[in-house]
Formats: C-alpha cells, structure tokens, sequence
C-alpha cells in the first residue's frame, strides 16, 4: 500500500494503488477471453494451418534455392486448393503457381495435397 506522506498532504485522504486491507470490495478474479480468431475457428485447425505455411515456405525455399526474401511472388491459396473438385485439379493448380521452377516440383505437390487431405477452409467458420 503506497501513500502519501509529505506534512501538507497529512491533512489529505491517503491514494492507494491497491486496495486497502479489510476493505469491503473483494479482488475480482480475471477472466480470461478467448480471442476473437480462436472463438470463430477451431485452434487445433489454426495450428495446422500455421504448420503447413511454415512447411511450404521451407519447401519454397529449398525448390527455388533461395530465401524466403528471394521467392518469387506466388501464393498457394489452401483454401482454394480446398473448393477444387479432386487432386488432379488441385496438382494442376499448384503446378501452374510453380511454372517458374526449374526444379521438379510432383513430390512437393505431392506432399503438399497429402498434407491439407481433411483440413477446412477457415473462410467459412465451423459451428458449435
């Protein structure tokens, strides 16, 4: 507890920064909310997310021999990926982003669509 104590605030109420002991108002426990993101979409999903874009940045990187800086501007859109037909569609998509390799990209495509087989679009938020 922290007052003040100089001789002309003596005749002053005292400031407390905490409440005084034996006060009457009990400390109220802090709720803890969960953020907006992982309300409206499941966590476990957001992780996998996380770790599949971590996983196709290395790939990236490891394809076009170069840095994440240095990779050419192309976006694999998972959620697109996701609306598509069949694999085939979504090899032939992710073939066509990756038109400037020069290095063989079927394992990575490969991969890539084994990797999002049963995960769900975040565009469109799962219900309760």
């Amino acid at each position: 507890m922290a007052a003040v104590t100089s001789p002309e605030a003596s005749q002053q109420a005292r400031v407390y920064f905490q409440t005084p002991p034996g006060s009457t108002e009990e400390a109220e426990t802090p709720v803890r909310k969960q953020g907006r993101v992982t309300v409206k979409y499941d966590r476990k999903e957001l992780r996998k997310r996380l770790n599949l874009e971590e996983w196709i940045i290395d790939q990236l990187t490891d394809l076009y021999d170069c840095e994440e800086e240095a990779i050419p501007e192309l976006e694999i859109d998972v959620d697109e990926l996701l609306d598509m037909e069949d694999d085939v569609d979504r090899a032939a998509r992710v073939k066509e982003l990756l038109v400037d390799c020069y290095k063989p990209t079927e394992e990575f495509v490969a991969e890539l669509l084994n990797r999002i087989r049963g995960m769900q679009k975040l565009s469109t938020p799962q219900k309760k």
